[in-house]
């Protein structure tokens, strides 16, 4: 008899050190999605980034788990879908990205004054990614509102200090990408790992 498919799926994976999971975080609109795609067309494995596509689902939906109508709401979503990307990559082991992590969650709720439950807290305990994470400047120039990024440049810089302050108080070593074009981003980000 074949074991149910969700026996495979255990959270506890995330400290087994076959997977490489790496966080490439920062400020909004700096050029992460863009460096993502570039490293999955080098045949690298990438996690979009959990906001955008619950921001697409509830629009779709009708929903209100909004980062502006129902923040604590949205932030719950966005845990889940961190934690579900990162058992599915440790699941998978070897090298994998994401466009940011469960740690955007745990400092949006501490940027907006609301309370941070303790289950966010023991996750990002638990759910460690690489030490390394890389870091999107604020960066004007590629800086584009849409219909998931409705906030504007401004916001985008206040919101940036404290989640790189988050990232440094959970123990990551921080690694600014530079503000290149994405192919040469993506080997900046390939030279510090090492290959």
């Amino acid at each position: 008899m074949t074991p149910p498919i969700e026996d495979g799926y255990l959270p506890s994976n995330v400290t087994d050190r076959r997977c490489r999971a790496v966080v490439i975080t920062g400020c909004s609109g700096g050029g992460k999605s863009t460096l993502l795609a570039e490293l999955a067309r080098r045949g690298h494995r990438v996690f979009p980034e959990p906001g955008r596509q619950i921001v697409k689902e509830q629009d779709w939906i009708g929903g209100d788990a909004l980062p502006w109508d129902a923040p604590a709401k949205f932030a719950e979503l966005a845990l889940s879908r961190g934690l579900n990307q990162r058992i599915t990559a440790a699941q998978a082991g070897g090298l994998a990205f994401f466009d940011r992590g469960i740690v955007e969650p745990l400092s949006g709720l501490e940027q907006l004054g609301l309370p941070v439950p303790a289950h966010f807290r023991r996750a990002a305990q638990v759910c460690r990614y690489d030490e390394t994470v890389f870091v999107a400047p604020p960066w004007p120039e590629i800086f584009r509102a849409d219909a998931e990024r409705r906030h504007g440049f401004d916001e985008a810089v206040a919101e940036y200090g404290p989640l790189t302050g988050a990232y440094t108080r959970l123990g990551y070593r921080l690694v600014e990408l530079p503000k290149v074009e994405v192919a040469a981003r993506a080997d900046f980000v390939l030279g510090v790992l090492g290959g």
